[in-house]
C-alpha cells in the first residue's frame, strides 16, 4: 500500500491526529487554555505547589519550555508562583482560583472529545483501539534505539 493514498494507515493516522489536535485546540480557546496546557492543569490538580522542576521531569519536556508556559499561564491568570518558603531559590507554581475552574472545564472537554471520538465504540473496540495505540507507541519508543536500517537496537558502527 502507497504511504501516500488516502487508504493508507499513515494517512488516516494523520487525518485523525491532526483533526483531533484542532478540534482540541478550538475548544480549549474558549477556556483560554492553549494546548500543551492541559497536561499541566492535571498535574497541579493533582498535587499543587510544585516546583518548575518536578513539572518539567513530570511533564517530560525541558525547563526553558515550562518556564515559556508557566508565563503565559501567569498572563491569563491560570496559575501563579511563589517563592518556596524553605529555598528562596526555589519557585512553586499554584492553580489561582480561575486554574481550578479552567482544569474542571478542561477536564469535561476531555471527556466530551472522548465521547465524540468514540460514543459509538462497544467496550471491546475501545480496548482493542487502546492496545493497538500503544502497540504503535511502543514501536515508536523502540526505533529511537534502531539505526536507519530499522533493526532495533543495532547502531551502525555493529554492521
Amino acid at each position: 500500500m502507497d504511504i501516500y493514498t488516502s487508504d493508507s494507515l499513515h494517512f488516516v493516522f494523520s487525518k485523525v491526529m491532526r483533526t483531533h489536535w484542532h478540534k482540541m485546540h478550538e475548544l480549549l480557546q474558549h477556556q483560554e487554555v492553549f494546548p500543551g496546557q492541559p497536561p499541566l492543569l492535571f498535574a497541579l490538580s493533582r498535587k499543587d505547589g510544585q516546583s518548575q522542576k518536578e513539572l518539567a521531569e513530570q511533564l517530560h519536556i525541558q525547563p526553558a519550555t515550562i518556564t515559556v508556559m508557566l508565563n503565559r499561564m501567569v498572563k491569563t491568570g491560570l496559575v501563579e508562583r511563589k517563592q518556596d518558603d524553605k529555598d528562596q531559590r526555589v519557585s512553586r507554581v499554584f492553580l489561582t482560583q480561575k486554574g481550578k475552574l479552567a482544569h474542571t472545564e478542561v477536564r469535561e472537554t476531555f471527556k466530551a472529545m472522548d465521547t465524540q471520538c468514540f460514543g459509538n465504540f462497544s467496550e471491546e473496540d475501545k480496548q482493542l483501539l487502546r492496545r493497538l495505540m500503544l502497540q504503535v507507541y511502543d514501536n515508536l519508543v523502540e526505533s529511537k534505539e534502531a539505526d536507519c536500517t530499522g533493526k532495533p537496537g543495532e547502531s551502525p558502527a555493529n554492521t
